[in-house]
């Protein structure tokens, strides 16, 4: 019995070794170190890749002005006439629990919450500054605070997008970003900026319950092999919560202490947005890819450019056969709340999630690799043929060693007629498909595929 547990023991350390070194890099600068996620990191990273869909809001006093996220560096404003803003910052409309309803009811499993973007106002109230949403606004309330309850009541993880840049602080790196914000060159000693991020990073994490993924941004700001001090950060973050993920949207392979991997505006292995050309797709990390209903991530007044719930849901699904998650934006606005279209799409998006949910979550990429008429996800001897775009009324699908056993329209529930050979299978659809997704479950004889 000694024996066998001493082994267990053993196989379990080398996996954990194995899936949290896939990317093969330590922390910039920091070669000897080396990062053992937990039991409670696994099992956290387990239930991410499960999740399918999380929602991302960026939301802070820039919403304000209706121009995006990026409105001060955009405009070159003055830092110290932007912090004004603050002062009216009095989002009346917000209600935690309204948001957290109408996101949980899209069928997402997470929000990640902008606790602090570049523009550096923390929307949480924090010890280490007074530019925050408690002590700076009128508002006086702690948005974190009320979206972490909100989130903990319905079952959805809070997740915490933190950037590493700040476009206000003087002690802050400087960048290739925030050059017209007014910032004095000072010195070029950051001690104390690391000192606050970290102060910052402990409030979050020992404050607010449970947090499921700490997301970091603003690393591409700074020339490659720049300091970050990840080996201060991430082990703060892993021992303060163990189970809780780090992601980091630095567009590089992952590297030391990093739990998923993050993609910007682009699938898995695609480089369309040109933020992901350095990256090569994880084996073992959890995938996740961020992308925005409209134009923007932060509120803008002009965003005309929503995508339709049909392309949202396309997107989730080639998210899933790709094995990531797809999380999805909103900008609220300076009210507090969220915009009509985006609050229509999540409708949308939770009425097809209640129907077909079942074959996005806890599901694997396919056997068969994108392609241009869809995608595949897989649960078990369950293969699920996402059908997105086909002009003809039969499929085939390049399944060699591989003895299907039935076929059936998920959509209608009618069995669908195939023919198999040492090639493949050549499925009968009955018709050109021209839903959403027309989805076709096979079952298959073996539960993996040769």
């Amino acid at each position: 019995m000694g024996k066998i547990f001493f082994a267990i023991n053993i196989l379990l350390i080398f996996s954990a070794l194995t899936a949290g070194n896939a990317a093969g890099q330590a922390y910039s600068g920091h070669e000897e170190a080396r990062y053992v996620p937990t039991e409670a990191n696994l099992a956290s990273r387990q239930e991410f890749r499960e999740a399918g869909l999380g929602i991302f809001i960026h939301w802070g006093v820039y919403s304000m002005l209706g121009d995006g996220e990026w409105v001060l560096n955009n405009q070159d404003i003055d830092y110290k006439e932007y912090a004004k803003l603050a002062g009216g910052f009095c989002p009346a409309g917000f209600d935690a629990e309204e948001w957290v309803k109408a996101i949980k009811g899209s069928g997402a499993k997470y929000i990640c919450f902008t606790a602090r973007h570049h523009d550096g106002f923390s929307m949480f109230g924090s010890e280490y500054t007074d530019y925050d949403i408690t002590d700076a606004a009128p508002f006086g309330r702690d948005i974190v605070k009320e979206l972490a309850e909100a989130c903990h009541k319905e079952g959805l993880r809070l997740h915490l997008y933190y950037s590493l840049i700040d476009w206000g602080r003087e002690d802050a790196p400087r960048g290739r970003t925030g050059r017209g914000t007014g910032r004095p060159e000072g010195s070029t000693d950051t001690t104390a900026y690391f000192k606050f991020m970290k102060g910052q990073l402990t409030e979050l994490l020992g404050n607010y319950g449970e947090i499921g993924a700490i997301w970091f941004d603003g690393d591409w700001d700074m020339p490659e092999g720049y300091d970050w001090r990840y080996d201060e950060l991430y082990p703060l973050i892993h021992g303060l919560q163990p189970g809780c993920l780090i992601g980091n949207n630095h567009h590089r392979n992952p590297i030391e202490g990093e739990d998923i991997q993050i993609f910007e505006r682009d699938l898995p292995g695609e480089n369309l947005a040109g933020y992901s050309g350095a990256q090569d797709v994880s084996t073992s990390l959890p995938l996740e890819t961020c992308q925005t209903m409209g134009a923007s991530w932060g509120y803008d007044i002009h965003d005309d450019e929503y995508k339709s719930a049909e392309e949202l849901i396309h997107y989730l699904v080639n998210a899933a056969g790709r094995g990531g998650n797809l999380l999805l934006n909103i900008g609220p606005g300076p009210d507090g709340k969220l915009p009509e279209q985006a609050v229509d799409r999540l409708e949308s998006i939770g009425k097809w999630m209640d129907e077909f949910g079942f074959t996005i979550y806890r599901t694997q990429r396919g056997d068969i690799p994108p392609r241009d008429w869809g995608a595949t996800t897989r649960k078990g001897n369950r293969l699920y043929i996402h059908i997105l775009d086909l002009q003809d009324d039969s499929l085939f699908l390049p399944l060699k060693d591989c003895k299907i056993t039935a076929a059936q329209c998920v959509n209608d529930g009618k069995r669908l007629k195939f023919i198999q050979d040492k090639d493949g299978v050549l499925l009968k659809l009955g018709t050109v498909p021209d839903e959403t997704d027309f989805i076709v479950e096979l079952v298959l004889k073996q539960t993996t595929i040769k």
